[in-house]
């Protein structure tokens, strides 16, 4: 027999090979320098599944989702296994399928199949597709992420197939926003889509609205008109979650009465990183009668502040709102927050304030600023050092050491650090001054301010008494040390 001059490929398993290459190239015909080999056509999905899932592949084992699907008898020539080891949550990303394969082989494997992701493959043909979705009675979930689906047009008939789908991915799909309508006029039970990296700039409205659909993501789009996004409300009239970050969206232009009608049942909305810069808008997000959890960061609007000026003055607009940007927002933070806002507007001319200061004012009534108060440690004090009649003025580092402290005052007072006695003086005590003899205690543990005194007494020689002038703080008590 001729060897075969297939070219070896890989499993979408990781680790899987599915000829190996010795013998799918005996004769060395693409060693090095050798022309590449024709590119490998796309697979059908049948060959992928009795690949991955082969008992040989994929080992048998029990447990939830899991099932061993033993096939009747298949045409001859059927590539399928006697029975494969699958789970109720089916992966096959990236594994070039192309086509559908046999119908009555994925009827007969996946009737339990619940979950199936087909991103990156080569799906372009919905015809296709609806021949895999339809033999799949209880399919609840289906990603067609990153297949190329920009150019070819689904008909009403084929999106039948979608009926029972309940949650449905299209991220980078660059599906039209047609093909989008079609899908949710036969898909009576969907309440997740994402379309993200599609690419839009447009949407049409629909005659026909989707009200099962709760979810919507259409992040990385560039619908930076309001006009695009008002179409999506009467749409999906029950929709509670709208995430929409890296759209660029300008403002929001309708008036109150509008949003209250645009987005009755709306909970959630991301906007993060659109192009909002004024306050206005923010507010206007408070005429959907059920909003409660905001995202709104990377948007020019809060660029000047700083993180607490942002979040405290969205806060204070958002009254409705009890998450902000994943955050549980407590009843003393929205307190805080309020009376933030209204010191923070109390200088601004009276015809630049906001409508909400107006509302809070009546709430709080106007609020003097707070007071500014520094709880930083000190770090130097000015004190008077006395030495028998010499009085001087010095500035002594308060993070520093007696030890640290007498070296300092050697040439104030001429003497050696070992020849004086230091003495603090609390001219607001009444119980005198008090030695300073632990040469490693640090200064600022004696609370000194400016304005205090340090008294350094001469050591006496041996045998004799030294005694300090009497002092006005010290009652004219005399300070005799000990020898």
């Amino acid at each position: 027999m001729e060897p075969s001059l297939q070219k070896p490929t890989m499993s979408c398993d990781s680790g899987l090979v599915e000829r190996n290459i010795a013998e799918a190239n005996p004769e060395g015909m693409w060693d090095s320098g050798a022309v590449d080999p024709p590119e490998e056509e796309g697979r059908t999905f049948m060959q992928v599944l009795s690949e991955k899932y082969s008992p040989e592949n994929f080992p048998y084992r029990r447990g939830p989702g899991m099932g061993v699907v033993v096939v009747p008898t298949l045409p001859q020539g059927s590539p399928m296994k006697d029975r494969l080891n699958l789970p109720s949550v089916l992966v096959l990303a990236g594994c070039g399928i192309s086509h559908a394969g046999e119908q009555r082989e994925i009827a007969a494997f996946c009737a339990h199949v619940m979950e199936l992701d087909l991103s990156h493959n080569k799906l372009q043909d919905w015809h296709e597709i609806s021949k895999i979705v339809s033999n799949i009675p209880n399919l609840d979930f289906l990603n067609l992420s990153s297949n190329p689906l920009s150019e070819v047009v689904l008909e009403p008939s084929g999106a039948k197939a979608f009926a029972r789908v309940r949650r449905l991915v299209l991220n980078n799909t660059q599906v039209s926003w047609n093909t989008v309508l079609v899908l949710t006029r036969e898909m009576p039970e969907l309440e997740e889509l994402f379309l993200c990296l599609n690419e839009y700039t447009t949407v049409s409205a629909s005659t026909v609205p989707c009200p099962t659909l709760r979810l919507l993501h259409i992040t990385d789009n560039n619908l930076q008109d309001w006009a695009e996004v008002r179409k999506i409300g009467p749409m999906f009239p029950g929709l509670e979650t709208l995430v929409m970050s890296n759209c660029n969206l300008s403002s929001i232009q309708d008036s109150e009465e509008m949003l209250r009608r645009l987005f009755p049942n709306l909970r959630s909305i991301n906007l993060h990183n659109s192009g909002l810069n004024r306050w206005e808008d923010i507010e206007k997000l408070n005429q959907f009668p059920k909003l409660e959890d905001v995202r709104l960061q990377g948007i020019p609007l809060l660029q000047t502040y700083t993180n607490t000026e942002r979040r405290s003055l969205m806060v204070a607009h958002l009254p409705s709102v009890s998450s902000l940007n994943g955050s549980v927002v407590t009843d003393g933070e929205r307190e805080d927050s309020e009376r933030f806002f209204i010191r923070y507007h109390v200088d601004y001319p009276e015809e630049e304030l906001p409508y909400r200061y107006h509302c809070l004012v009546t709430k709080y009534g106007k609020l003097e600023p707070l007071a500014e108060i520094d709880l930083r440690p000190r770090c130097h004090a000015k004190v008077e050092v006395h030495c028998e009649d010499k009085v001087a003025e010095v500035s002594i580092r308060l993070d520093q050491t007696v030890a640290e402290l007498k070296k300092q005052l050697r040439t104030v007072v001429q003497l050696s650090a070992n020849q004086m006695r230091l003495y603090y003086i609390d001219k607001e005590c009444v119980f005198g001054p008090e030695e300073m003899k632990y040469h490693t205690r640090a200064l600022h543990s004696y609370s000194i301010q400016d304005g205090d005194e340090l008294l350094v007494v001469p050591k006496a020689g041996r045998g004799t008494t030294t005694t300090a002038k009497p002092l006005s703080n010290l009652n004219s008590k005399t300070l005799t040390p000990p020898p």
